[in-house]
């Protein structure tokens, strides 16, 4: 992808294993990051400054959690225009994740399956090489998420979460908490009321502490599941509030396959991204707007495919939009025709 354009990279990449094509394409980012070979792929950030929870964000497109899972590619990421890059999700120790192959592309549908199962090199290879890159000195904002490695049980793992903040605080512009993956065992189960107040009220109390300590104040947000129901919806809304977090990222991947189940693929275990999942993220984006009110930090993502699914997620009620498996369909052009359409939608609503 680096040296070519990406119409004709694509087809060479999809014609290998979809892991394989990930890796290739990243470990191709990463030798060339920070190198004057960066100019072959790099892209305009559109400028479109908005402030959410606190940050200044150079335009409303990020990139989601998920695609540089190591934090090694944020300067070659960078360079393609997002105004934002999450990177993770990290563990504090390193796991190598579910057995291969566990990604899975569905064409027809735009989609991606994925059960990676937090494969991380553990929070001390992942600092280090957040700490090498350039990005937030661009004015890039750097989101950290965070998650808890397979073997801790579901009842120490506000443990693990603690762990990770602790670790990427003083590198994080803010801290996503992943608790909706479907591919760690009863990870989702911390999204109920009592485990999520549990886990909740434990880190608001780290976070607390951290930014005496710091003496910076890094946002804490939450990323949750698609396949909540409203009421569950309300609850982590309540629940969000009642702990002071800062915001909310909806949505992960689904575990629906009514879109895909007769498509090759279509049942393999794991979570579903792409265009099958950009009506349920956009409907619980709606019902957590009107649950939050009209000033409660939303990030929306899901199945953004083009510059005008970015700006129906932005109608759906959210802030900010992130991009994954439309990047990897599309690749970097769709990052500055998402940013124009918020830009075009923003200066539409101003007249």
């Amino acid at each position: 992808m680096a040296l070519i354009p990406y119409f004709l990279a694509r087809p060479l990449l999809f014609g290998i294993d979809a892991e394989q094509a990930h890796d290739l394409t990243l470990g191709s980012l990463q030798r060339i990051q920070r190198t004057p070979l960066v100019a072959a792929l790099a892209q305009p950030r559109i400028s479109d400054p908005v402030s959410i929870a606190g940050l200044r964000f150079p335009n409303r497109i990020g990139l989601a959690a998920g695609l540089d899972k190591n934090a090694g590619c944020i300067d070659g990421l960078g360079a393609l225009g997002f105004g934002s890059i999450e990177v993770g999700t990290v563990t504090p120790l390193p796991q190598p994740g579910n057995p291969k192959p566990r990604m899975f592309r569905l064409p027809e549908a735009e989609a991606l399956i994925n059960r990676f199962g937090f494969n991380s090199q553990g929070l001390r290879a992942f600092v280090a090489n957040v700490q090498r890159a350039r990005f937030r000195s661009t004015g890039g904002i750097l989101g950290i998420n965070i998650g808890k490695n397979a073997a801790t049980p579901i009842e120490r793992a506000a443990d693990d979460y603690v762990a990770g903040l602790v670790g990427v605080y003083p590198h994080a512009d803010y801290v996503t908490v992943n608790i909706s993956s479907p591919n760690t065992r009863d990870l989702r189960s911390l999204q109920g009321d009592e485990a999520l107040d549990a886990l909740l009220g434990a880190l608001r109390a780290s976070a607390d502490e951290l930014a005496h300590r710091h003496a910076r104040h890094v946002p804490l947000f939450v990323k949750i599941a698609p396949d909540l129901d409203a009421a569950q919806v309300d609850a982590v809304a309540a629940a969000l509030q009642r702990h002071r977090i800062d915001g909310v990222i909806a949505t992960n991947t689904t575990l629906d396959r009514s879109r895909v189940q007769h498509l090759p693929h279509g049942n393999e275990a794991g979570g579903l991204s792409g265009r099958p999942v950009f009506e349920a993220s956009n409907r619980v984006i709606g019902q957590l707007r009107a649950a939050l009110g009209a000033s409660y930090p939303i990030i929306g993502v899901g199945g953004v495919m083009s510059g005008a699914d970015a700006a129906a997620k932005i109608d759906a009620g959210a802030d900010l939009v992130q991009i994954y498996t439309g990047f990897i369909y599309r690749g970097p052009a769709l990052v500055p025709e998402a940013a124009r359409a918020l830009l075009q939608r923003r200066r539409a609503a101003s007249r």
